[in-house]
């Protein structure tokens, strides 16, 4: 496509999102809490979009034609931002939201972030976000959780307190994939709510997916979650946040946490209205019950991309990032991985980010785990065939 393609495609996909598309000329701010004015003039020349939001500049888009590389025009995006001109209002200057595009690809940096870099993300975020962003303040999840309070270890293994610290540590370097690798029966699921309730009550974190892959290991999620007890006082984590097991295709922006299965996830996306219940029953990461073909994702206005800001896939095996993968790339969020045995697929998408690594043989040595038996069966055939 033409820059001019790409730009008409841009402008469908910020319409989808919410915002207003308008030329300089018949600016008028007024008319939605999001308006994306095209060609505004700055002092470093016109920016292709600059964002607004409720009346105030918060961002900048530079588009490009298809098959541009993106890798060096936020260089160009970050001087537009730098050279609002004084008259216009901004809640923070430099704008801290930079977008690059071209239509088919999409890349997002967080000024805001202590060590701002890009990302590819699915499409131009929501007005509701960015101005929820800037609600926030100049802090991010990540300079929120580098500053959290020492962690509390009581009631915590040793290898659970590591996942843990090396978990944030990774977020707080602006990593936003880590692969928590845990034996089972070494206490992954304890680890993973430890570190999410951290993340809520300090990184500030507004809703958390918890994924897995059927509906057994979601009630199991659910219990765990209802019975955690809040290590700062005590409380459960249900007294303190909602968790919502997800039982019908809608997610209300009230839970902090919601649990729920691929499979589930999946139909929501696509828009349907229920999903039978029958199909959560069995494993959707196993090769044998996976897609046979990758499934295609479109933007989903009731569930968009920056609805979650921590993703947790409970045990990830291989067919999540094949056949699934577009699935957990939608949402524009830190992607937390718990597995006992990671393939090549799973090192791959977690950026070989492995925070966390206790092994079987590890936790038999320290008394968590109980060696594996091998039992030997001798099987004799009569002549009768018996």
């Amino acid at each position: 496509m033409s820059e001019r393609d790409a730009r008409a495609q841009i402008d469908a996909q910020l319409r989808a999102a919410g915002w207003q598309v308008q030329d300089r000329a018949q600016q008028n701010l007024a008319a939605a809490q999001g308006v994306a004015v095209r060609e505004f003039p700055t002092a470093a020349g016109p920016a292709d979009y600059l964002l607004f939001v409720d009346g105030a500049a918060v961002g900048v888009i530079e588009a490009k034609q298809t098959g541009t590389s993106l890798a060096g025009v936020e260089a160009q995006a970050r001087a537009y931002a730098a050279a609002l001109p004084a008259h216009v209002p901004a809640p923070m200057r430099p704008l801290p939201f930079l977008y690059e595009a071209t239509g088919e690809e999409t890349w997002f940096t967080d000024g805001r972030d202590p060590a701002p870099r890009a990302r590819e993300v699915f499409q131009v975020h929501r007005p509701e976000a960015l101005a929820a962003w800037i609600a926030e303040g100049p802090a991010t999840l990540a300079g929120r959780i580098a500053h959290a309070p020492e962690l509390n270890e009581a009631k915590m293994w040793p290898a659970q307190i590591q996942a843990v610290r090396n978990l944030e540590a990774s977020i707080a370097g602006g990593r936003r994939h880590a692969l928590i690798q845990m034996a089972t029966g070494a206490g992954k699921t304890f680890t993973a709510i430890t570190a999410v309730y951290r993340l809520i009550r300090f990184g500030g974190a507004r809703r958390v997916l918890f994924l897995v892959d059927r509906g057994n290991l979601g009630d199991q999620a659910f219990t765990a979650f209802q019975g955690y007890d809040a290590p700062d006082d005590g409380r459960k984590f249900k007294d303190l946040f909602n968790v919502l097991h997800a039982e019908s295709n809608t997610f209300p922006p009230v839970n902090r946490v919601v649990i729920t299965t691929i499979q589930r996830l999946f139909s929501v996306l696509r828009g349907d209205p229920a999903l039978d219940p029958a199909l959560e029953a069995a494993s959707a990461w196993g090769e044998a019950d996976a897609p046979k073909e990758p499934v295609a994702v479109a933007y989903q206005p009731k569930l968009p991309p920056d609805f979650f800001d921590v993703v947790v896939v409970d045990e990830c095996h291989r067919s999540i990032y094949t056949v699934w993968g577009q699935v957990l790339r939608y949402f524009d969020a830190v992607q937390i991985g718990l597995t006992a045995t990671p393939s090549s697929h799973t090192y791959g998408f977690f950026k070989k980010n492995v925070v966390s690594e206790y092994r079987h043989e590890q936790a038999v040595r320290d008394r968590v785990n109980v060696p594996f038996e091998v039992w030997q069966i001798e099987t004799r055939v009569g002549k009768d065939g018996t």
